[in-house]
């Protein structure tokens, strides 16, 4: 016998944490975490933003134990398995999400932070979507390939829109040839580039340059 693949469209819960106050901020961040991590101990990575901010971090739509069958659980935004399908379906998770989130309130300001692994779902959202969002930092992430062209050209919708990019020193990720290539990759899109000391984490300091920037 044959076996062959379908799809069905279903409906799912996902969930996402806030911090902040949307009343009181005029800038709107939406913070997509990395493999293996839970939207709720990410946020906490920008808990020590000011009231200007109202952070947002979703929660990816896989979550699994860390280690074994039990204890420690994290989340991911896909892997290499069905993986058109989960581009799709986080694409408008995060169209979605943001929908709801502007429908009451307009922000002056909407920035996509992705680290790590959540960068390239950040990246993927930032150049396809028809909503005006107007920053985009990419934090210790890979450009996603299938977005490999002039991102200029992919920025049509987003014109003025502001790129960035941060990569600690001492990432374990991405050793002195990698962050090399990250850097002169980035540079040569007009991404402007933040190398902090640090590891593969959230820097506050450097998170808060990047921020201001976008406020000027």
């Amino acid at each position: 016998m044959h076996i062959s693949e379908h799809q069905i469209q279903t409906e799912k819960s996902a969930r996402f944490f806030t911090c902040g106050s949307a009343e009181k901020a005029n800038h709107l961040i939406i913070a997509m975490h990395g493999y293996g991590q839970l939207a709720y101990y990410f946020l906490k990575k920008f808990e020590d933003l000011d009231d200007n901010f109202f952070v947002v971090a979703p929660e990816s739509l896989h979550r699994f134990y860390l280690n074994g069958t039990s204890g420690r659980v994290g989340a991911s935004w896909m892997t290499k398995e069905a993986r058109e399908s989960d581009i799709d379906d986080n694409q408008k998770y995060i169209e979605r999400l943001v929908s709801e989130l502007t429908k009451e309130k307009t922000y002056e300001q909407i920035t996509i932070v992705g680290f790590s692994q959540g960068g390239a779902t950040a990246a993927r959202y930032f150049f396809n979507t028809n909503s005006k969002v107007n920053n985009l930092v990419l934090w210790a992430a890979i450009f996603p390939p299938d977005l490999m062209v002039d991102v200029e050209i992919l920025n049509q919708q987003n014109a003025t829109g502001k790129l960035s990019f941060a990569v600690g020193s001492d990432d374990q990720y991405f050793d002195e040839k990698a962050q090399s290539e990250l850097i002169d990759f980035y540079t040569s899109k007009n991404f402007d580039v933040f190398l902090f000391d640090g590891k593969h984490d959230i820097e506050l300091n450097t998170l808060k340059t990047i921020l201001a920037q976008f406020n000027r």
